[in-house]
């Protein structure tokens, strides 16, 4: 399996994908891809970058690892395909975002559009066996990804981090202090009213932006 995203990412994460325990993740993924079903598509599993170079990233949004049901994950943090049903974590999203900045939320929950635009839709963990959430934790995943926020992280140009949860909260000693980072409790129907909803994440990040001399990022998703 060949590592190869045609984009910045590449020379950013040569040594890292060369280390032995991504090549030991790499063999792994082989045999899971052959022997079982496993999302998102194989193509797919570096649709996060292939998407967002990194001269290109504006925010970070970091999620755990990618939806398990059929024909959901395309590859990025949050988002299903267009035509799936929207999950509750990302309809909390929307309800937020259309409170914060009058957006109303689309009838789907593609985020393509957001990751067009500059937001790096980070999960910690990329693959996942179908009907099986976290399978794939703690095969290197982790290291890989750490190793990305710690390389965004240490870059001068100030980006946005949103941790939400208290796992993606647990990477904030990766991220430098130029950036911004915005954290509440995780979006999902169990957390959201506990601090998710009111925080306005979108519009403190498009003010950051703006302040730093970037553009914000046009969050109406299409």
């Amino acid at each position: 399996m060949e590592i190869r995203i045609g984009n910045s990412w590449d020379e950013l994460l040569q040594e890292e994908v060369q280390k032995p325990y991504f090549q030991k993740l790499l063999q792994f993924l082989e045999k899971e891809y052959t022997e079982k079903t496993v999302f998102p598509k194989k193509e797919e599993i570096f649709r996060a970058f292939q998407r967002t170079p990194v001269e290109k990233v504006k925010v970070v949004i970091l999620g755990q690892d990618p939806y398990h049901g059929e024909n959901q994950a395309e590859g990025l943090a949050f988002s299903v395909r267009k035509g799936e049903k929207i999950p509750p974590s990302l309809r909390n999203i929307y309800k937020e975002l259309e409170s914060d900045l009058a957006i109303k939320s689309p009838d789907h929950g593609s985020l393509l559009s957001w990751a067009e635009d500059g937001v790096l839709l980070l999960n910690t963990v990329l693959t996942v066996e179908k009907g099986k959430a976290n399978s794939h934790q703690k095969k290197g995943w982790e290291l890989f990804t750490d190793h990305v926020i710690k390389k965004m992280g240490a870059q001068e140009r100030p980006v946005v981090f949103f941790l939400w949860g208290n796992a993606a909260i647990s990477k904030k000693k990766l991220i430098g202090s130029q950036h911004k980072i915005i954290e509440s409790v995780h979006p999902s129907p169990l957390s959201a009213r506990r601090g998710f909803f009111g925080s306005k994440p979108f519009s403190e990040a498009n003010e950051f932006l703006l302040k730093t001399g970037q553009s914000p990022v046009k969050w109406q998703n299409l």
